[in-house]
């Protein structure tokens, strides 16, 4: 039976997740102005949601049962995953591997045998988020999200190529880090469990991931082809021009050191006192090499670790009905749960739930994983690396915010592309 703080705090995320889905209502309030446009502009930020919400936990929880009961609660929470987003997204956000990935993209843009607008923009939706398999989810979602805003989002116009840029971003990189063991959180809960290696899951779920990335990010650029040829949307600026800064000398040994901080983060995600005081040494030596460097994304990563510590906080609560709802599904009726619950909570989380499923058959964990990742990209709270990309890109949309209800939208179609992907019979 559950207890009483299990009832609060799925009713407190249950809140947190309509409140998501009323950033636009607040935006408009502040920017409205007047003596509470403040707090409206708080209540604004996704990011602050599910943080705002585990702190109202938290203080609910001391209040029942006392600060030790609150602390000894906190204490078994896993922060890993949240302190892993905020250092790679800072790092992977720093001008020199930015640029590093764009000349990559252009290079790769040029053997194509298309346009290169259209080449260009292909590329960022699929080549970047498949990286993502080797670099980690949320590193392949910075950098895809950041040359999209440098190159396509600048302009205010244009309100729905983004949304649909947007829902085919979300929902490839969900997929696209399945080619690997090690790189989508909702694969790694439960690669240790299953007994997976990256062999076997590239020869499952894998490629068929890859085909659906290409097949999404493809159909979105023959729809758009129109507005990307007539220089509605690219502004010339980041990937899709020239190098937009004179190369300083020395510039090719400062990519060399982060591109090697980066690959030192991914190889100990697991270790955040290793990768949090890597962190801080790729923080001071940007600021001694300060001429190749822009502003780092601290306040937005640390923005992004603050919204998934609070569904840390939240969901660690909600396995008294989670898993209970997963236990009794058939495969085929467990995917379609996965894809429509991850919707509404992280898509690790559920995998790491339906990994304690006792007796469970190999097609029902291969649906599990499969759901789970074909609706990453449905809500912002449906895939780890999601903040990230919405804190990048939320100040080119109207009001400086993503409406969820045009994101579920627009990743309607590329989520029931990967679903048809992975539901295809062997």
């Amino acid at each position: 039976m559950p207890a009483f703080l299990e009832y609060l705090a799925t009713a407190l995320f249950a809140i947190a997740v309509l409140h998501t889905f009323s950033v636009p209502f607040f935006a408009r309030l502040a920017h409205r102005g007047g003596p509470h446009a403040g707090i409206w502009h708080l209540l604004s930020e996704v990011e602050v949601v599910f943080g705002f919400w585990a702190f109202v936990l938290i203080v609910a929880m001391t209040a029942v049962g006392g600060a030790g009961e609150a602390v000894a609660y906190m204490d078994g929470r896993h922060f890993t995953e949240p302190l892993f987003v905020f250092a790679i997204m800072v790092i992977a956000a720093s001008r020199p591997i930015l640029e590093a990935v764009g000349g990559a993209v252009r290079s790769l843009a040029r053997l194509l045998p298309v346009q290169r607008e259209l080449a260009t923009f292909f590329l960022i939706l699929s080549f970047v988020p498949l990286t993502g398999s080797l670099i980690t989810e949320p590193a392949a979602m910075t950098l895809a999200a950041l040359l999209l805003r440098d190159a396509y989002f600048q302009r205010q116009e244009r309100t729905g190529f983004k949304y649909l840029t947007l829902g085919v971003l979300f929902v490839n990189v969900s997929i696209g880090g399945t080619l690997t063991a090690y790189a989508a959180p909702p694969v790694l809960m439960v690669a240790g469990t299953f007994g997976w290696d990256t062999a076997h899951l590239f020869m499952t779920i894998g490629w068929r991931a890859a085909v659906a990335v290409v097949i999404n990010a493809a159909l979105l650029t023959f729809v758009c082809r129109s507005v990307l040829l007539g220089g509605d949307v690219c502004t010339g600026h980041g990937v899709d021009g020239e190098a937009s800064r004179t190369k300083r000398p020395g510039a090719a040994i400062v990519t060399l050191v982060h591109m090697g901080f980066l690959v030192a983060v991914v190889l100990s995600s697991h270790h955040p006192a290793i990768f949090l005081g890597l962190l801080m040494l790729f923080i001071g030596y940007t600021q001694a090499y300060a001429k190749h460097q822009d502003r780092l994304m601290i306040r937005e990563g640390l923005m992004v670790g603050f919204f998934l510590a609070g569904l840390v906080v939240l969901g660690g609560m909600q396995q008294w009905w989670l898993q209970d709802a997963l236990g009794g599904l058939s495969p085929t009726v467990l995917f379609w749960g996965a894809t429509a619950l991850t919707g509404i909570t992280d898509n690790a989380a559920l995998t790491y739930l339906g990994s304690l499923v006792e007796g469970s058959s190999e097609a029902w964990r291969y649906m599990l994983v499969a759901g789970a990742v074909t609706g990453g990209g449905l809500t912002v709270i449906a895939n780890a690396p999601n903040p990230a990309g919405f804190a990048i890109l939320k100040h080119t949309f109207p009001d400086g915010t993503i409406s969820p209800a045009r994101l579920l939208a627009a990743a309607i179609v590329p989520t029931a592309i990967a679903a048809v992907m992975f539901l295809l019979p062997v």
